[in-house]
Order: C-alpha cells, then sequence, then structure tokens
C-alpha cells in the first residue's frame, strides 16, 4: 500500500516539483536549467555500459573523486556517468571530471527511473551516502543493473524517519547488490532499517588529496591578503532565521584587530549577496572575492563568493570555523581542513559528521565550542598565540592519514561482488 501512495505521489507531484524548481531559480538561476533531464526526458546522446556514481550534491562528488580513481583502475576503458540533484553538485562534477557525462538523476517516477536506466545501461552503479530511492533500486534489480551503496552513513534522528515507513524502505534496500557504511555505528542503523547486511569500509572524504590547482590559487589568494592573520568561517549556514554568518559579524566586530581579516563564505551561492548585506549593515569594511582585487590593509571582511575555491580558502587561513555547527544542520566538512593542517573549530550540531568530530576530538585534532562567544574568544586566542594550536595542526594531519584507503576498500569490496554474481 504504501509503494502505491508513493507512486501515486510521483504522478501527481511535477507541477509541484516545477514551482519549487522556479523558486529555487529565483535565487540560483541555474535550477531553471536541464529541467528535461529531471523527468525522464531522454539524453540526445547517453553514454552506456559506464560506471555510473549518483552523489546527490557538492559533498557527495568530492567524496566520489577517490572512489573514480579507484574504480578506474579495475575499468580503465569503461566511461563515467555522474548524476546529481544540485546545480553545485553538477557544476562540481564537471569541473572534477571533464571527461565524464554529467546530468541530473531522474525523480524516482517509475517510468522516469525505466526510461534512466534502459538508455544507459550501466555496468554498475553507486549510491553516496544516502541516497536511497525504492523504483530506481527496484529498477536496477529488475534490468540487472548491480547497484551499491557506498560511504553510507545514517544518523539516528534518519534511523527515526526511515523506521517510520520500514516496511516500504526495507524491500528496497534489501534489492541493493552490496552496502559499504563509514563506521560500525552506521552499519548498525542501516541493517535495523533492512540494509543487506552492511561492510563497515570507512570514509572516501578522508582520501581526498588537496587538489593541485587549488594550491596554486591559495598563492594568488595570499599575495592579495598580504600578511595579515586570516579567519575563515567556511560553509556558512541559516536556518529557522538564525544565520551563521550574523552571529559571527556580531561578535566579530568587538573581537577583531586591526591586522586581522575575516574571510566569510556562505555555504550556498544564493545566499552571496546576503552575507555581503550583512557586513554592511554591521559597518565593517568589505570587499568580494568576485571583484579580483588586491584585498586593503582596512577591509574587515572579505567575502568569499565563489563556487569550487574551498581549499584555496582553507590554505590561506590560520584558524578555520566549519558551519552548519551553530545552527541545527548537522555540521559541514571538518576532514578538508584538517587534510590541509589547520586548527578547526565547529559547534554543537555535528549529526553529519558526528563520527569524524567525535574521532577528532578524541584525537586532540579539532575543538568544539559551545557558541558563537566561546569561537570568538578561542580564534581570538588563537590568533594571538600560534603555539596554542600546533599540536592540533599535528594531531589534524596524522589524524586524517590514520582514517585514509576507504575507497580502495569500497572498490575492492565493489570488484568481488562483480565477479561472484
Amino acid at each position: 500500500m504504501l509503494h502505491k501512495i508513493y507512486n501515486f505521489a510521483w504522478h501527481i507531484a511535477p507541477p509541484i516539483i516545477k514551482h519549487y524548481l522556479r523558486k529555487r531559480a529565483q535565487k540560483n538561476p541555474e535550477y531553471s536549467n536541464h529541467w528535461g533531464e529531471r523527468f525522464g526526458e531522454p539524453h540526445p546522446n547517453p553514454v552506456q555500459r559506464a560506471i555510473w556514481l549518483h552523489a546527490v550534491s557538492v559533498g557527495e562528488t568530492r567524496a566520489a573523486q577517490p572512489l573514480i580513481t579507484q574504480l578506474k583502475q579495475h575499468f580503465p576503458n569503461a566511461p563515467i556517468l555522474l548524476t546529481q540533484m544540485t546545480p553545485t553538485g553538477r557544476a562540481t562534477a564537471q569541473t572534477l571530471f571533464p571527461e565524464a557525462q554529467c546530468r541530473y538523476l531522474p525523480y524516482d517516477n517509475p517510468q522516469w527511473v525505466q526510461q534512466f536506466i534502459r538508455e544507459h545501461r550501466p555496468i554498475f552503479g553507486v549510491l553516496m551516502e544516502t541516497e536511497i530511492w525504492a523504483n530506481l533500486i527496484q529498477e536496477c534489480k529488475r534490468e540487472n543493473v548491480p547497484l551499491f551503496l557506498a560511504n553510507a552513513r545514517l544518523s539516528e534522528k534518519s534511523q527515526q524517519g526511515y523506521q517510520k515507513i520500514q516496511s516500504f524502505i526495507a524491500p528496497a534496500l534489501g534489492k541493493l547488490s552490496g552496502c559499504y557504511a563509514q563506521t560500525a555505528e552506521d552499519a548498525a542503523r542501516l541493517q535495523t532499517i533492512g540494509a543487506v547486511p552492511p561492510v563497515v569500509c570507512g570514509n572516501t572524504k578522508y582520501d581526498i588529496a588537496i587538489p593541485e590547482q587549488s594550491i596554486e590559487l591559495a598563492t594568488q589568494f595570499r599575495e592579495k591578503i598580504g600578511k595579515r592573520r586570516v579567519f575563515l568561517a567556511a560553509s556558512l549556514r541559516e536556518k529557522n532565521g538564525v544565520d551563521e554568518a550574523e552571529l559571527i559579524l556580531r561578535a566579530w566586530q568587538y573581537f577583531r584587530q586591526p591586522e586581522d581579516l575575516l574571510i566569510l563564505v556562505p555555504r550556498h551561492p544564493e545566499r552571496f549577496q546576503a552575507a555581503c548585506d550583512l557586513v554592511q549593515q554591521f559597518d565593517l569594511t568589505i570587499q568580494k572575492r568576485s571583484d579580483n582585487q588586491a584585498v586593503q590593509p582596512e577591509t574587515a571582511v572579505w567575502v568569499g563568493d565563489s563556487m569550487g575555491e574551498m581549499w584555496a580558502y582553507y590554505q590561506v587561513a590560520d584558524v578555520v570555523f566549519v558551519g552548519g555547527s551553530l545552527v541545527d544542520t548537522g555540521c559541514q566538512n571538518i576532514i578538508e581542513p584538517m587534510t590541509c593542517g589547520k586548527p578547526v573549530l565547529f559547534g554543537q550540531s555535528v549529526y553529519n559528521f558526528q563520527a569524524a568530530c567525535d574521532g577528532a576530538l578524541r584525537f586532540g585534532a579539532a575543538k568544539q565550542i559551545a557558541d558563537v562567544n566561546e569561537l570568538l574568544q578561542t580564534v581570538r586566542q588563537w590568533l594571538d598565540n600560534p603555539e596554542d594550536y600546533a599540536a592540533i595542526t599535528t594531531q589534524a594531519r596524522q589524524f586524517v592519514a590514520q582514517h585514509q584507503g576507504a575507497s580502495a576498500r569500497i572498490a575492492q569490496q565493489i570488484i568481488d561482488k562483480l565477479k561472484a554474481s
């Protein structure tokens, strides 16, 4: 009965989805492009017999990069098909994998996903993290396309939600060819909602190396900034009217020194202009990355209104705060700044990176703060006394190194399954 209701919802959903996309396009015009792909329209030149990976947005797409590198060693002549759900994810895929065919995955209408699978006929598919689409999984099973859930994670909150519809979701999860979890806790939660027996392989995000092109860009950034001390507030989020950028700016005006520079980078491009407006409200001198000018000595805030350059921002920072953790959105990726050997701070909401945050704290590789006042007090202390965070930067690199290898383990698991089938 739940499956019938689910399919009926997809039958009547297109007008609602289109209204949603139009609203998103008001802030991010890219949402108005490539609509046909989302609604099952055939691709004019579909790549076939490809390695197919689905990664919903930017973070998942980056996490797929080392896994694709490993899989290509086993399938050197196979093309790559990458699907996303967001414009930023699609843009990231096109940048990281210029040789791949990139497109949006159709919504989970039975006819749309059937069209997608039959026109591409991938060798196998990999869903990154927690992308569970019942009709897509069913169609792959029907068409004998092995489908794997990789880098899989499931928070307690999501587990509780899925358990309410377990009679619907469990049959789909049971049709997967393999499930590769980040942690033992993720594996246990996934098994409670019906996943095929998960194998703990770790998190591929630890395998992401600092991109070569970002090193040169970081050098350019440092030339623009000069010798100023840099506090980077990265991937800032907003929820229920509470904006992390506003919280930080409100406190920063009291904690900053003239030689300090705050780099403010919102998580989503539609928040770029809002961040600039906030800086001006606090009467702080502002420049924007998009202006591509040298940062003036009197500039208090440099707004990072650019996509795909976060690695460069990390490399020029002295201290990094990772957003999505002062508001209840579960934290953004703390692994990348630790890979760069930076002292990392984050707030109390960490359910999206629970294992990484808990592990980093135990290892002495990062610090958790209670609120924005403690955040800025710590930033002030560290900027004035770099020796206070020297041990954390050493521990950060060691922590990342100890957790690498998940991509190779997942790839081998997939190869073994394909050989056995």
